[in-house]
């Protein structure tokens, strides 16, 4: 279904591609295909021919064309993200939002009393819109990034959005997510520091089969790729003749999800269809064609053939657990144990998984449907859904299945088309637009249920159940088709394909009314006389220190998974209503990997502290002392006036999914230094790190030098970051005894270098001010 290339080529055009290969290069295959071609440019110039970098060097505010200082067209954030970005860019001088900056209420949107919500947050986002020139989505109107899709991507555009999903490559707008102080430094016309990232082509050839949805393709694309990291950091170009039997609905449901890839943007080959969609929604002067010149090189390639997709479902606990829906029924009991399996790495040996009791004569018995948010709430999906439930009954037992359409222009449309009426006919639930059952706070399933969803994650409890408190659940991820079918079966595992039902297709007319009427839109028209409205749960960061001349840090983390999530470094929906009060989320960082890990911190934190004030880290932490004593030994110059002192984690891969900055910043408020990695899953997630002046220490993979509760000791860090050093020598400090080990900060530009020294980005501009 999905094949990689395994070295560079040059687009030919129509699909077709001339490899780079070193036997092509050297029988001269190659430059025979190329010459036929007529292409002569060096392997430098053909680079510059991907619409990647078009869009890129449009963008770019500096010279060099190797490293990047972009800046953005529009920002978008949604609520649980804005009051933290705003917050930090008043706290450093902001006057006025400089670009168009979109803030919509798709996550805190519930405002339920005792819930995850704080409608407080909402009226700071209002007021804040009005004072700084802004624009204002209020809740349930739409999620964050269908309404970007709607009213802001256009053809050669550059979004930066607060959240990881921020991809509307498939309306030709380069579209990024990474976490809150990449967004300030766009506030404060500041850039978006990279290098030139590679360009991977994405070539679509055939055309899917009835009953096969964008989510399958997803997942089939996704388990190609995700653990060989082929696409990490780079950029998708999805070109060839396939995209022509795509709607611009189903290649935006494709697009959504290269997030999941680690891929860092994505960007298509635009046409008519792109153009009528863009017309349609009262945008046809945002088109323009876009599509790579011919001899255009990528970095690789990937080649999907669209007729050999299957129904597809990505098991507990990855997107990147690719299976067809047939593999799962064939082998279900191996399948299911796997899962299992899974569960153990993620909650530890003690966690209670049995799924055995899924198995119903034979096939899966699933318990719940989800269809929701900016990967499932499209309206091709749930027209798609409701053909296949047309007639049909989902029964009165434990299965159930919940549509959440994505925008309120689309809810309206599937009123008025007789849409809503055969989804509630058949037993489903119809709701707003709203994010929260793709991160835990909306449907979350009951204890040992198995949910599929079109949505965006599975990770290990993203949808909201509590394993410290014995709660655990399962999700699948599944396209909406696959998913009605299984309802239309009354929860058995079923794949679209085996429905044998004339599915009638929709027109869609778009209406903005509603946003007309409600979207508060000030655009280029702030008013500095607006007070904003806080609230008590909306709290200013606190005093952070800049780099010391010496670190001591406690590793008060240790994560031994291949993949730690920034779920797991900061969880998802039951933090909501905190996420504008740093001390009060800093409470919840990894409680679901490491539930000691706040206290450990906040116990050694004291030891900062009291060097602040004047005093010794000794007094403060006790067992400090013999640690100290060590260093002095060997270093006999460090004492409390050069010192720092913190709390440090070490994981494997830390970082992977949401671009939410309080994976970090939490770490940071808790008194964190520094984490020590063997690789960053993402780069938003190492980028969270540097700005919140944390120090995104690499070492090779192997045996580790030190354990959970060592002391670490690094002499001379500031000075090592001011040089640039290379490599950078620490001490594990244990037994009287001090160990030399080495690690890295990799490729840190000079801005960044300068966050870390000053300890965090709310200093850096400070300083600048």
């Amino acid at each position: 279904m999905v094949t990689l290339s395994q070295s560079g080529a040059y687009y030919l055009g129509n699909g077709q591609f001339a490899y780079d290969t070193k036997e092509a290069a050297g029988n001269g295959e190659l430059q025979r295909q190329l010459l036929q071609a007529g292409i002569t440019d060096s392997k430098e110039a053909a680079r510059d021919k991907t619409i990647a970098w078009n869009i890129l060097r449009s963008h770019n505010n500096g010279s060099d064309e190797e490293k990047l200082h972009i800046r953005f067209d529009k920002l978008t954030s949604h609520d649980i993200t804005y009051v933290g970005i705003i917050q930090t860019a008043r706290a450093s001088g902001l006057e006025k939002f400089p670009v168009p900056y979109v803030l919509t209420n798709c996550h805190n949107s519930l405002c339920a009393v005792g819930g995850t919500i704080n409608e407080d947050d909402h009226m700071f986002g209002l007021t804040a819109a009005k004072r700084y020139g802004g624009s204002y989505v209020p809740p349930h109107l739409a999620v964050i990034h269908q309404y970007a899709r709607e009213m802001l991507a256009g053809c050669g555009d550059m979004i930066l959005g607060s959240d990881s999903h921020t991809r509307y490559g498939a309306l030709g707008t380069m579209a990024m997510g990474e976490g809150g102080p990449e967004l300030v430094k766009q506030l404060l016309n500041q850039t978006y520091d990279i290098n030139r990232p590679e360009v991977i082509a994405v070539n679509l050839t055939g055309a899917p089969r009835r009953g096969v949805g964008p989510h399958d393709v997803n997942i089939a694309l996704i388990g190609a790729v995700f653990a060989s990291g082929y696409v990490k950091n780079k950029v998708l170009e999805f070109v060839g003749p396939g995209i022509a039997s795509l709607s611009e609905d189903y290649r935006i449901g494709i697009d959504v999800m290269t997030t999941e890839t680690t891929c860092l943007s994505s960007i298509w080959e635009t046409d008519e269809v792109t153009r009528e969609w863009l017309a349609l929604h009262g945008r046809v002067d945002a088109y323009q064609r876009l599509e790579p010149g011919i001899g255009a090189y990528y970095d690789g390639v990937i080649d999907i053939d669209l007729s050999t997709i299957e129904p597809m479902i990505a098991m507990p606990f990855h997107p990147s657990m690719a299976c067809t829906i047939e593999e799962v029924n064939q082998n279900l009991a191996e399948v299911l144990h796997g899962v299992e399996e899974r569960a153990k790495v993620s909650f530890g040996e003690d966690a209670q998984a049995n799924l055995a009791d899924k198995i119903v004569d034979g096939k899966l018995l699933v318990d719940q449907g989800i269809i929701a948010g900016c990967a499932g709430g499209g309206f091709e999906n749930i027209c798609e859904a409701a053909g296949i439930l047309d007639g049909e009954n989902i029964g009165d037992g434990k299965f159930s299945l919940s549509v959440y359409p994505a925008s309120q222009p689309i809810y309206m449309e599937i009123i008025k088309n007789g849409i809503a009426e055969k989804l509630m006919d058949a037993g489903a639930v119809l709701k707003t637009a709203f994010c929260g059952p793709c991160f835990g706070a909306g449907d979350t399933p009951a204890n040992n249920a198995f949910s599929i969803r079109h949505s965006t994650r599975n990770f290990p409890n993203r949808e909201g159940s509590k394993p410290q408190n014995g709660q655990i659940s399962y999700v699948a991820l599944m396209d909406a088709r696959s998913i009605a079918a299984t309802a239309a079966n009354r929860g058995f595992l079923t794949p679209a394909t085996d429905i044998d039902k004339d599915i009638p297709t929709y027109a869609y007319h778009f209406d903005d009314r509603i946003y007309q009427k409600r979207v508060f839109d000030a655009k280029g028209t702030p008013d500095p006389d607006t007070q904003i409205q806080f609230g008590p749960n909306i709290k200013d960061w606190p005093v952070m220190q800049p780099l010391p001349e010496n670190l001591v840090v406690k590793l008060t983390a240790e994560i031994h998974d291949p993949v730690t999530t920034t779920d797991e470094l900061i969880p998802s929906g039951e933090t909501s209503s905190y996420r504008s009060n740093p001390e009060g989320l800093a409470e919840f960082a990894l409680s679901r990997k490491a539930p000691d890990y706040v206290a450990l911190s906040k116990e050694v934190r004291e030891a900062e502290r009291a060097i602040v004030s004047g005093g010794c880290g000794g007094e403060a932490v006790p067992e400090l002392k013999p640690i100290m004593h060590t260093i002095r030994e060997k270093f006999p110059d460090v004492d409390h006036h050069n010192l720092g002192v913190g709390s440090c984690i070490f994981a494997i891969k830390p970082g992977d999914g949401s671009a939410r900055e309080q994976a970090a910043s939490c770490q940071k408020v808790l008194g964190g230094w520094a984490n020590i990695a063997n690789e960053y899953a993402t780069k938003r997630y190492r980028s969270n790190l540097i700005n919140w002046g944390m120090l995104p220490f690499v070492i090779p993979a192997g045996d580790l030098p030190f354990q959970k509760l060592d002391y670490l000791f690094f002499p001379k860090i500031r000075e090592a970051v001011e040089k640039r050093q290379d490599k950078i020598t620490g001490y594990t400090v244990k037994d009287g005894a001090m160990t030399p080990f080495t690690v890295t900060l990799g490729d840190l530009t000079d801005e960044e270098r300068e966050i870390i020294l000053d300890g965090c980005l709310i200093n850096y501009n400070r300083r600048l001010m």
